[in-house]
């Protein structure tokens, strides 16, 4: 199905060099839970591991180049888990916020918390509000956490507000296109992603940003998120190197617009 490339979507007429390093990379960090019962440990020690394995892939992209790092922290299908595990789970949100955010603001990396975070107690609401506006200024990599979040619930509520402009006589049913559609997802200003991976060895998106990954190039992994380390990043974002990026085109048309970008470099 042919279709035109949205501001946001990764250029096709990038050349090689640049086409090598994805713009954002969001993951699904799975595997917590049987990376703690291969160990005969509680899961929550898989899911503390799972947070040192985020500090070194964040500390990877920043050096890779990347620009927006989504992670896929608490779905809101989540709460369903047993009580006992999401109450743990929450604690380590907070702690991990707590003693993260420094470190991200000393490196210069933004961050973002997406989702319906009215879900989540007050103190925790506060904290992440305080980690936000912290970092808010910086310049670095932007750093995602979708937490309380469901792509489901993300169109919705994007579906809401285009609801609400045509009833409020803002905007008519007729002239609605995607684009207002995408102005009223969590990732709006950011660019859409171009490379997704999901760990643990599962081969699904699990309600993740279902609006944003139209475009994007997947990448499964069987490694348990707690071991996804430095050169697992590399690994994936080789392959993603090596994907041709078509967004509607013709193999051959991409091939020559990539011959027209170096010839025009060398003139």
């Amino acid at each position: 199905m042919a279709n035109d490339t949205s501001p946001d979507t990764p250029s096709p007429t990038l050349s090689d060099g640049e086409q090598n390093i994805p713009r954002h990379v969001a993951i699904i960090m799975d595997g917590n839970g049987r990376w703690a019962e291969k160990r005969h440990q509680p899961r929550i020690m898989g899911h503390r591991a799972g947070v040192e394995a985020v500090r070194g892939v964040v500390e990877g992209c920043s050096k890779k180049g990347v620009e927006v790092l989504t992670l896929f922290a608490f779905s809101s299908e989540n709460w369903r888990r047993p009580k006992q595990e999401v109450s743990l789970l929450m604690e380590l949100f907070m702690t991990a916020l707590g003693r993260e955010v420094k470190r991200l603001h000393k490196n210069n990396v933004r961050l973002r918390v997406i989702g319906d975070i009215k879900g989540f107690n007050k103190a925790l609401q506060k904290r992440i509000a305080k980690a936000q506006t912290l970092t808010q200024e910086n310049t670095g990599l932007t750093v995602v956490v979708a937490a309380n979040y469901g792509g489901r619930w993300d169109i919705t509520q994007a579906a809401k507000h285009l609801a609400a402009q045509v009833q409020a006589g803002e905007l008519s049913v007729e002239d609605i296109t995607p684009e207002h559609m995408a102005d009223g997802m969590s990732l709006a200003d950011l660019p859409e992603p171009d490379l997704f991976i999901r760990t643990g060895g599962e081969s699904r998106i699990s309600n993740f940003l279902l609006w944003q990954l139209a475009y994007t190039e997947f990448y499964f992994s069987d490694i348990l998120w707690p071991d996804f380390n430095r050169d697992a990043l590399d690994d994936a974002i080789a392959s993603f190197a090596t994907r041709q990026r078509r967004f509607g085109r013709t193999g051959q048309q991409v091939e020559q617009s990539k011959a027209n970008a170096t010839l025009e470099k060398t003139c």
